[in-house]
């Protein structure tokens, strides 16, 4: 593809407009067609433990077992504090009956490690790369425990897949995958421990977060007490043996039974556009556009170094322009600019991360959206680069 140039582009401003101009990375984009009549259903004012609300949990964790395939035998469970609290959740009860092998590339992934390594205080190795790169999993000792994040929602840089993650490991792989599960494949085979939220790919509301146990992952939580004194918001057993009602639809608190509606209508909807094939195709389609955008032109780039790791969900863009003396400052110029404009809110990278932009092309975004955004940014890429 030719790259373009500065000054082979008119500084014209465009026309069209995205019909939806939200690509936040969390909370994300509703699905397309949300309206608030979607919650219409909810059993508002009634205890989530009426049957009602048991149906409507159960049906949450069923529908997330259908649609990403996770086998019968895997334990599912609508925990409180949103992906967040599921990873603490689970190692807190999980980690310290052997050595961890801490893994980040990441402003996410390292606060894991600052747990692990400062709260926990775990016998652990770290293990570091910068944003844009990847961590080589295959170096890794799996007979140790294992945390990592599958997709890096701040860098843009995802686990290509499960390959190397051996079958017979004799430590847990504990898997922070909440801007992953519902656009990239999973092998569930290879992760003990999967956490991810309602409001990454699926467009649903905070606070809520899905946390999947292997059978391997429920004996070492049966034969295993940590040394540590566990908050009752974290304890998944009670007498040595797992609390089956948590993964049934028992929440361990209240939850939000208007959240719970919304992620039902969400479920509903990935049926319509053909489960994950068709949600993962949707988020591919959305990301090539952009990969191509800047395949094409020579003053932006692609933060994932090596494209065998670009997320096809938070895609994450770094500027290459010589001429820029401030990286943080003309990215932050650029999306004030597109904000204001009324087409693109929320694309600022993330404040640990390197200065560029930061686009959500996840399911829910319609790659009409992400097309009619492009020209936008080469708009106003133009606009800041006399400026600098």
């Amino acid at each position: 593809m030719v790259k373009t140039t500065p000054a082979a582009r008119p500084a014209t401003k465009p026309v069209a407009v995205p019909a939806n101009p939200r690509f936040s990375s969390g909370p994300c984009a509703k699905p397309p067609t949300w309206t608030p009549d979607a919650l219409a259903d909810a059993p508002l004012g009634r205890s989530h433990r009426a049957a009602i609300g048991k149906e409507k949990l159960r049906a949450a964790i069923e529908g997330t077992r259908e649609i990403l395939g996770i086998p019968a035998d895997y334990r599912i469970g609508i925990v409180p504090a949103s992906d967040t609290g599921a990873f603490e959740m689970a190692m807190w009860s999980l980690l310290g009956e052997r050595p961890v092998q801490m893994v980040a590339w990441e402003s996410f992934g390292a606060g894991w490690v600052t747990d692990v390594v400062k709260q926990l205080k775990i016998d652990a190795s770290t293990h570091v790369a910068g944003y844009g790169r990847i961590v080589d999993m295959a170096a890794l000792d799996y007979d140790q425990d294992v945390c990592f994040t599958w997709n890096g929602t701040t860098s843009g840089v995802r686990v290509p897949s499960g390959d190397v993650i051996p079958a017979d490991r004799e430590g847990l792989t504990l898997c922070d995958a909440t801007s992953a599960a519902f656009a990239q494949d999973l092998p569930w085979d290879k992760l003990d421990v999967t956490t991810f939220s309602w409001q990454k790919v699926m467009g649903g509301e905070a606070a809520h977060g899905m946390l999947v146990l292997s059978p391997r992952a429920v004996e070492r939580l049966e034969s295993y007490t940590p040394a540590w004194p566990l908050p009752k918001i974290f304890r998944m057993t009670k007498g040595g043996k797992l609390i089956e009602g948590i993964f049934e639809g028992a929440t361990i608190n209240t939850p939000s039974m208007l959240c719970v509606e919304d992620y039902l209508f969400a479920l509903n909807w990935a049926r319509e556009v053909g489960g994950l094939e068709g949600l993962r195709a949707r988020a591919d389609a959305n990301a090539r556009a952009i990969w191509d955008f800047c395949d094409s032109r020579d003053w932006i780039a692609n933060l994932a170094e090596d494209p065998a790791t670009r997320s096809n969900t938070s895609v994450c863009l770094k500027f290459t322009d010589d001429r820029i003396t401030d990286g943080a400052a003309f990215a932050k110029a650029v999306a004030k600019r597109l904000e204001a404009e009324g087409v693109a809110l929320d694309v600022g990278a993330y404040r640990d991360a390197p200065a560029g932009l930061r686009i959500w092309c996840g399911a829910t975004v319609e790659t009409a959206d992400i097309e009619a955004l492009l020209p936008w940014i080469d708009w106003a890429y133009e606009a800041e680069i006399s400026n600098a």
